[in-house]
């Protein structure tokens, strides 16, 4: 099915998780282009933060204090969007956080929060959405991860809650195509992403935990949805890092979990140990970079390839005349 999304300048974008990370770097981006947005998450102070840090770079939004794993806190910010704006043309279902432990280590109570916030929350979202946008057109995005196809060990938990993202994504997709609606469905999975993540996350470890290599900036992943708001793209990995790991999972199971055991692991627990359990609470301040303390790629090449292939085959094109020409040359002297 063929339809046309608008320019993000004409749109009006819903985005949960606003107030930190890649919600609020998506939601900077789209106001810089002037979009009109939409900014839910759980504490004011931060939302209010994030509305300023828009209004800085001459946007337009405005805050909804949500929980995502409400259906009702959900319902309240499409009826915001709706009643100020006259409705909505993108939804990002971004929010989320993780829980770092071993699966035995980490109590009930935290996984199902977990679940609550980045599967039902997902679910909540895209329900409510598609009820708006299946009358409009438009296109719900979903945050999903790397973690949505290889397990990540010590982040088991939201390894499932992501792998149960893309099922639920993939399923909404076939259902709102079988029933003719204009919607474009994306699957956006970043890997490591140089954001607050660790920080607001849970931590049982009894080490500082940290993002395995290679991690990227939220920037790339804000410009990868906005790409996405503008037209229909089924799912793309943000990061060749993380690309590369799904393809050993699928062609190489077993090397695989190999490398999960003896890399993913070490590069996860750094020093020195941690001397608190974090509360796995986003309360301090809008941010949108976290700290992280190797390399962080401020650009994806893999991921402007897949976003831009006309422009990868004219450039390996060109390349590729440009160096016959020299061979040639070479040949002639």
């Amino acid at each position: 099915m063929k339809f046309r999304l608008k320019p993000v300048e004409e749109q009006v974008i819903v985005i949960t998780g606003g107030s930190s990370g890649i919600g609020l770097a998506t939601g900077i981006e789209a106001a810089r282009r002037g979009a009109r947005v939409v900014l839910a998450a759980r504490h004011e102070q931060p939302l209010l933060e994030a509305r300023e840090r828009l209004a800085a770079v001459g946007g337009e939004a405005i805050t909804v204090i949500a929980d995502v794993g409400r259906r009702a806190d959900v319902q309240r910010i499409a009826s915001t969007a709706i009643q100020h704006y006259g409705g909505f043309d993108t939804w990002v279902n971004n929010a989320g956080w993780s829980v770092f432990g071993a699966l035995d280590c980490v109590d009930d109570a935290d996984h199902r929060r977990l679940f609550e916030t980045n599967f039902w929350g997902t679910v909540n979202g895209s329900l409510e959405a598609l009820a708006h946008l299946g009358r409009t057109g438009g296109a719900l995005i979903n945050i999903g991860s790397v973690a949505s196809e290889v397990a990540l060990p010590l982040q088991g938990m939201y390894s499932a809650s992501k792998h149960a993202v893309k099922g639920f994504t993939d399923a909404l997709r076939i259902e709102a195509q079988d029933r003719g609606l204009a919607v474009s469905i994306t699957l956006v999975k970043p890997s490591g992403i140089a954001t607050p993540f660790v920080e607001h996350a849970r931590n049982f470890t009894g080490r500082e935990f940290q993002l395995p290599a290679p991690v990227y900036a939220p920037e790339e992943v804000a410009n990868t949805i906005l790409a996405a708001a503008e037209r229909p793209i089924r799912e793309i990995t943000v990061g060749g890092g993380g690309r590369l790991l799904e393809v050993v999972r699928t062609l190489w199971p077993a090397a695989s979990d190999w490398t999960a055991r003896h890399y993913l692991i070490p590069q996860q627990l750094g020093d020195p140990p941690a001397s608190v359990t974090r509360s796995g609470s986003p309360q301090n301040g809008a941010r949108v970079h976290g700290p992280h303390p190797g390399h962080v790629a401020q650009t994806s090449l893999y991921t402007r390839a897949k976003l831009h292939p006309g422009l990868t085959l004219a450039i390996a094109t060109l390349a590729g005349v440009t160096g016959a020409i020299l061979v040639n040359r070479g040949r002639s002297v």
